[in-house]
């Protein structure tokens, strides 16, 4: 039994993570598509992300789908970043491990806004690897921003999380992974 839930949250992971185009023309059109999406969404149920956005360097928006099963967890997703002064895109992904007492499928969506240049710079030529914490979360509701709405991650660069659906409870340590995709750009 437990090896067919594990079967199946994986599956479940895997679909979600890579359906997003066959063609490397149809998956940026899906990330364009979807980062105005998560980015018209935030400006509905936080005021003022707009101004946020429109004065910023830059800013990132990601998809990401993360398993946690017994004592470990990973995840994946795909993302954006723009340069808010050229305008220029840059096609990004993500991945993610962790260990520790978890539960649960998290279909969720980050946005970056970087007001540093040169953090917004980094993060896309050099990518990031971060780092988390233990953590403790129940996303009863399914959606919404997350409790705490945004965090000041570093000086200069602000981060809000959207949920999407699932019930997670986790107790682990995560890191997380952010580079540029070298099939779409």
């Amino acid at each position: 039994m437990r090896t067919l839930g594990l079967s199946l949250a994986f599956s479940l992971f895997f679909s979600s993570c890579f359906s997003i185009g066959t063609s490397p023309d149809d998956q940026r059109a899906h990330i364009d598509q979807r980062t105005e999406d998560v980015l018209e969404r935030l400006y509905r149920e936080n005021s003022g992300t707009r101004e946020q956005v429109g004065s910023a360097a830059g800013y990132a928006v990601f998809s990401n789908v993360g398993v946690d099963v017994l004592f470990v967890g990973g995840g994946g997703g795909y993302g954006l970043a723009v340069d808010r002064s050229s305008g220029k895109k840059t096609y990004m992904r993500m991945a993610e491990a962790g260990v520790g007492i978890g539960l649960g499928l998290k279909d969720f969506r980050v946005v970056f806004i970087f007001s540093d240049r040169s953090k917004f710079d980094a993060f896309v030529e050099d990518g990031w690897d971060v780092g988390f914490d233990a953590t403790a979360a129940a996303e009863a509701s399914g959606q919404g921003i997350s409790e705490g709405r945004a965090a000041s991650f570093q000086n200069g660069v602000v981060i809000y999380q959207l949920t999407e659906t699932g019930l997670a409870l986790r107790a682990n340590l995560k890191g997380t992974k952010y580079y540029k995709s070298s099939s779409l750009n």
